[in-house]
């Protein structure tokens, strides 16, 4: 699920979404003017509501819950950073409709129809991971399943298609909510498993295997040659490990097994703020859809 905005934080999203569908049950229960159309409808926009105000709750309680970690010194699991966002490589990843440098990007085209109505033509978003420095350190931020609020969004009109595209740019200020894991260069080496994987290697080309090891020059592999064999594959393997060893560890930001995955180019107080303003506007529904039930249903006893 990716969260985007239009409106400066929030819009086309999935609070959008829910607000949509709930003035959509609004519109036809007064198209109806029914009594059990007008209880279904508000039914189900208070229930909306009511699943929307506990996941805007949760949400703001993860930002606010959850104290801010240095990349240096931050603990395996769940954690907050902050810090400037730069590209993975010297060449930065480009969106596809205006060009521009960017970390992370969304468009959608839309095509205007006879009835006015707009149908999705064509909508993407970008995996490649970018990297989060704040001053202690370095990590990756794999975006992938995160909800994304950026204010760095652009709309335009040609002809009858309408454009919307949304980047995080190369040196934003980046906040991210997820799960912090350390790969280390080493982690998992198995010298037996790479001394009989490297074995396998060398015996699938032949041809240098025998310019490497016949020693006597007849042909094939004795029992003194195959020893060389081994001896130099755990050299080699042993070589390898130790150069795999000295490598700095890799730092992973992505996606929790449980939680909110949030990445933002927004201060986390403006998000805390925003997110318990709309839970507030989903109570207040909730309350009214509640209200108007026991209102209507008074009125037909």
């Amino acid at each position: 699920m990716v969260l985007m905005t239009t409106s400066g934080l929030l819009g086309t999203s999935v609070y959008a979404g829910v607000a949509i569908m709930q003035l959509a049950l609004l519109a036809v229960a007064w198209k109806l003017g029914q009594r059990e159309a007008w209880l279904f409808c508000l039914g189900g926009i208070a229930v909306l509501a009511l699943l929307s105000w506990v996941a805007l709750l949760r949400r703001r309680h993860a930002i606010t819950g959850t104290p801010t970690s240095r990349i240096a010194t931050a603990a395996q699991g769940y954690v907050e950073l902050q810090g400037q966002g730069l590209p993975l490589d010297i060449n930065p990843l480009h969106s596809p409709l205006t060009g521009v440098p960017c970390l992370w990007y969304r468009y959608q085209v839309e095509q205007k129809k006879n009835n006015d109505e707009w149908e999705l033509l064509e909508q993407a978003e970008s995996h490649t991971c970018f990297v989060l420095n704040d001053g202690s350190g370095q990590c990756l931020v794999d975006p992938e399943g995160a909800e994304i609020l950026t204010h760095h969004r652009k709309r335009w009109n040609d002809g009858d298609c309408r454009y919307v595209e949304w980047t995080l740019r190369p040196q934003d200020k980046v906040y991210v909510l997820g799960n912090f894991v350390t790969q280390h260069a080493s982690q998992g080496l198995d010298a037996s498993a790479d001394v009989k994987a490297l074995l396998a290697e060398w015996k699938r080309d032949q041809a240098a295997l025998l310019r490497r090891f016949d020693l006597d020059h007849d042909g094939q592999i004795d029992q003194r040659e195959w020893a060389l064999v081994r001896r130099m594959a755990q050299h080699e393997t042993e070589k390898r490990h130790r150069e795999l060893r000295q490598q700095p560890d890799l730092h992973l930001v992505r996606h929790p097994p449980a939680g909110l995955f949030l990445i933002s180019n927004h201060a986390p107080e403006k998000l805390a703020r925003r997110f318990l303003w709309l839970a507030a506007c989903q109570l207040t529904c909730f309350l009214l859809a509640l209200g108007y039930v026991g209102w209507w249903w008074q009125r037909a006893a």
